[in-house]
């Protein structure tokens, strides 16, 4: 499904094309997508960064795009890789009570929206790795495509359904009528991510129809 698809397919099962409603598709396609990014764990929406902290230097910036962090390691020069913990700072503020304190960086917590605080500091330079969410570049008249409208349109087109139902004040079973669609496409979805993109014929073994 493109972009022009979907506006014209939410026009359609709307039957509305007045100019205020129309103007407002773009927003409600961006709450739909961030609706469904919230609700549901993708690997499309998963990354992965580099970056190196300083001998002392206990705060790592975040990546511009991410979201949320999902694990925190270091990575020595031997391509060794270990796990920080994450913690609350009270209980690293506890652990180190002198931020001069450096050795091997066991735990992290995050000291505001934009940086990672890492205890004890490193000793000398040290490679990190952040794993996290980000989200993908939406839907609009400059990017035609993406990847829920190609490989999850229903999902993206009753979440639309939803948000142009509660703008336009439709009556609540039909609201009702929409959440419901799309919570059975959103689960489908999850269901595909799972089994097709997160397990293997070798740790588990396939479905088998009853002749």
């Amino acid at each position: 499904m493109t972009y022009t698809e979907l506006v014209q397919s939410i026009k359609d099962w709307t039957e509305n094309n007045e100019t205020t409603f129309t103007g407002e598709l773009n927003l409600i396609i961006e709450l739909a997508e961030k609706r469904i990014f919230r609700e549901s764990d993708l690997n499309v929406t998963r990354k992965y960064s580099t970056a190196s902290l300083a001998a002392g230097d206990e705060f790592l910036s975040h990546p511009t795009d991410a979201v949320v962090i999902r694990s925190l390691q270091t990575v020595d020069s031997s391509g060794n890789r270990d796990f920080l913990i994450q913690k609350d700072k009270s209980f690293l503020d506890d652990y180190i009570t002198h931020r001069d304190a450096t050795g091997a960086p066991r735990y992290y917590c995050h000291w505001d929206n934009d940086t990672v605080y890492v205890v004890p500091s490193p000793a000398s330079t040290t490679d990190f790795e952040m794993a996290y969410t980000y989200r993908p570049l939406g839907l609009s008249s400059s990017n035609t495509t993406s990847w829920l409208s190609t490989e999850a349109p229903d999902t993206l087109f009753y979440a639309c359904l939803i948000e142009a139902s509660i703008f336009m004040k439709e009556a609540p079973d039909l609201t009702a009528s929409y959440t419901a669609k799309y919570q059975e496409a959103l689960q489908r979805l999850i269901v595909e991510e799972n089994f097709r993109n997160r397990g293997d014929e070798y740790r588990s073994r396939s479905i088998i129809l009853g002749d």
